[in-house]
């Protein structure tokens, strides 16, 4: 009797964490697995939104790796905005870190100072930054002006648009300045008392303490700034739309049109895949440099 009444409680628990999980169940299955599927069906097919999608085996994939000129060039611009953008979000965003990390009056409000651009829409901050940038009555190109240097036109010059946007990416780093003070914050002071009693310089001590120590937090702003500018989209829609020329199109901006405005919807599907697999890719490559590069604590152990 005592073994159906244990048997019938922990049945009843099951049935409670089964209906518990229903929720997420079918969020996931409608929201994110089913979508996912779906598109994955339709980077096969020809679909253009006003019919019925229509078979087309690898003819999509076929037309990214040999037809498709526009797409790599959309590929080249977001590879080279990554290469410079990423870099520039971890330094700055590091070395402004260092700076708070100093006993500096005020903390919590230059905290909220440097972290307050990271919260404010995309949307507003292209607009804002549409109006400093501008050629003529730009609030850049008029301080460069006021000390004898001829501003460019950032918006208007191939030369110069993705330099824009690097100092757009640049405006938003005290997300990732709040993470890498909170790492700064946890390094055990006797780590560095050890290492002025061996004879270390303020250099060797970052060397050798603070850089290893918070090396976890700068690889996972490292790979999440990777992904992140892979999906450069609403400043670049607003700002430029992927002028002048193709200078600035890039590779979420290239899908939206293909999508949305060639109606080329199978196509566009296999572009997100494409996308996917390259994120996959950095992510794996990524992980596997981290064994080497990064240091956790306790892990040789």
């Amino acid at each position: 009797m005592f073994w159906k009444r244990s048997l019938s409680l922990q049945a009843r628990e099951t049935r409670d964490a089964y209906i518990g999980l229903l929720p997420f169940l079918l969020g996931f299955v409608i929201f994110t697995a089913g979508p996912l599927i779906y598109s994955f069906y339709l980077s096969f097919t020809r679909y253009d939104i006003l019919s019925a999608p229509r078979w087309s085996g690898f003819e999509n994939y076929a037309r990214m790796a040999s037809a498709d000129e526009t797409l790599w060039q959309s590929l080249r611009v977001t590879v080279i905005y990554t290469m410079v953008a990423v870099p520039v979000q971890v330094i700055v965003g590091y070395a402004m870190a260092l700076l708070l990390n100093l006993k500096v009056k005020g903390l919590s409000f230059w905290r909220t100072a440097f972290y307050m651009p990271a919260v404010v829409p995309a949307m507003a901050v292209a607009y804002v930054f549409s109006w400093m940038l501008q050629s003529d009555v730009g609030l850049l190109n008029q301080s460069l002006r006021a000390i004898g240097l001829p501003g460019p036109k950032w918006f208007g010059d191939p030369n110069w648009v993705l330099a824009a946007f690097i100092l757009m990416s640049a405006w938003a780093v005290g997300g990732t300045l709040l993470l890498y003070l909170s790492a700064l914050q946890g390094v055990p002071t006797e780590l560095y008392d050890a290492s002025k009693v061996d004879g270390a310089n303020a250099w060797r001590r970052f060397l050798n303490v603070t850089l290893p120590m918070t090396s976890p937090v700068i690889f996972f702003v490292f790979l999440t700034g990777m992904i992140g500018t892979f999906q450069v989209f609403t400043v670049a829609f607003v700002t430029t739309n992927g002028g002048p020329g193709e200078a600035s199109l890039f590779y979420l901006l290239y899908l939206y049109r293909t999508g949305w405005e060639y109606l080329q919807m199978g196509y566009a599907a296999a572009m997100a895949w494409l996308l996917f697999v390259i994120l996959l890719v950095i992510t794996l490559l990524s992980l596997r440099l981290s064994r080497t590069t990064v240091f956790y604590e306790g892990a040789q152990e």
